[in-house]
Formats: C-alpha cells, sequence, structure tokens
C-alpha cells in the first residue's frame, strides 16, 4: 500500500510560540487515519498545514506525491476539507445549497450529476428540499460533508465531523464516512473522541500538546498499554512520558 500522506518533522511556529514541534506520520492510501488527542493538542493547525490553508515552518508535506509548499494548488486539486466550525447557506435548501456550490466545479450535465451524487451521499429523503436553517446538526452536518465529497477528492480531511451530535446522528455520520472510504477516498480525520476514532479508524496517532506520542492500529496501542480503550492508551502514555522526562 502506497502512502497518500507523509508529514515529516513538521513544526509551526507562531512567533516563540511552537503549536506543532516536529511531528512524523504516514497515511496510507484508502485508509480511515485518525488523529487524535485532547483540545488544543495541535489537530486543527496540522490539518490547516495538510489542506494548505497554514504555511509549514519547517519539515514537509506531500498529499498523493505533491509537496504542500511546492505544489499548493495541485493538492486543492485533490483533497476536500471540512472544518469543525464549516456552516451553510440557511436561506437556501439542501438541493439549493448542493446546486450553487457544484456550479464552482462543473456546469450542465456534469453539475446535475453531481448535485445527485451529493444528494446520494446526504441521504436527507424529502427533507433536501426545506430550508437549511430548518436542519437538525445531524442533518446540517451529512449536508456538508456531501457537499465536500463533490468533487470526487482523492484525499478528505474531516475535522470533529461528529463534535455535538448525539449517539444516532453519530453513529450515521460514521456510516457515511465508510461508505466514502469504500469508494477509494484516503480520509484523515480528527477527533477528540477516541472511543468514536477506535471504532472507525484503521489506525491512529496520538497528539499531545503538538507532539505525536503514539502510532499504531487501536488493537496494537491497546495490547502495548494492557488498556481496554485508546482513552486509556492516551491516559497512560502521558503518564508514562511525564514520568520520564
Amino acid at each position: 500500500m502506497s502512502d497518500a500522506l507523509v508529514v515529516d518533522d513538521v513544526h509551526k511556529r507562531y512567533g516563540d510560540r511552537e503549536a506543532v514541534k516536529g511531528i512524523s506520520f504516514t497515511v496510507g492510501e484508502g485508509e480511515i487515519f485518525g488523529l487524535i488527542g485532547p483540545n488544543g493538542a495541535g489537530k486543527t493547525t496540522t490539518l490547516r498545514m495538510i489542506s494548505t490553508l497554514l504555511t509549514i515552518s519547517s519539515g514537509t508535506i506531500s498529499v498523493c506525491g505533491h509537496d504542500v509548499s511546492k505544489e499548493p494548488d495541485a493538492i486543492r486539486e485533490i483533497i476536500c476539507y471540512l472544518p469543525e466550525d464549516a456552516g451553510a447557506y440557511k436561506d437556501m435548501t439542501g438541493r439549493r445549497y448542493l446546486s450553487f456550490m457544484a456550479g464552482f466545479f462543473k456546469s450542465g450535465k456534469e453539475k446535475e450529476e453531481m448535485v445527485e451524487n451529493a444528494i446520494r451521499i446526504a441521504d436527507l429523503g424529502d427533507r433536501i428540499d426545506s430550508k437549511v436553517d430548518t436542519y437538525s446538526k445531524g442533518m446540517m452536518r451529512r449536508l456538508l460533508i456531501a457537499r465536500a465529497m463533490m468533487p470526487s477528492p482523492k484525499f478528505a480531511i474531516l475535522d470533529e465531523v461528529t463534535s455535538g451530535l448525539d449517539v444516532v446522528n453519530a453513529c450515521e455520520i460514521r456510516e457515511i464516512i465508510r461508505d466514502i472510504a469504500k469508494s477509494g477516498v484516503t480520509i484523515l480525520l480528527s477527533s477528540h473522541n477516541m472511543f468514536e476514532v477506535e471504532m472507525l479508524c484503521n489506525r491512529v496517532a496520538m497528539i499531545d500538546h503538538g507532539e505525536i506520542i503514539l502510532t499504531g492500529t487501536p488493537s496494537e496501542l491497546k495490547g502495548r498499554y494492557d488498556a481496554a480503550n485508546l482513552e486509556e492508551v492516551f491516559i497512560k502514555a502521558v503518564k508514562e512520558r511525564e514520568g520520564s522526562a
């Protein structure tokens, strides 16, 4: 399996503050890979560097063979990025919103096909013709995921994609993500919900205070730390680092 993403010794500095401290990890083609850690650990900063929205202070990032610093336009053509705080035009219906966004990519029949595929992903039934301002959080997230997937990206970046959702809606969103991965899209998602990541991801990287502290499959990491879940793994790994500091 080839690597869709290679992050090598990446730093991000804001003046004297270092938000990301020399992290390295890889994501294989077709994987669902989780970047997990507490709020403020450096997850979103990392995703924004990968998606070309933030410049790297030092190190390199390659997405599907393209260097983030040297080929940002090429990367933007093959990725989608859904931030945690994304929104939609609330005075539009779901269908009109998807059609409007599709117009930035295609026209004519190709645009119609793109919209129909997005409607299928959103799976909102008759509510696709309701105004967005009547949508629940779960419905909104479905719509936004569908919008993100419209240009058929090779690599999808999802930031806290189930944040604020109830158990049922979060479960439904996870199923959508699994279906997207089955279609051949590589997925990198960030979350502070380690239970969710354990259920969803092939491999994970744990980040704390801007540093990657562990990488592996959920089962490998639980076995290494004799832990019942990834949350317990994270707590034990942090204590281990603090004890050796």
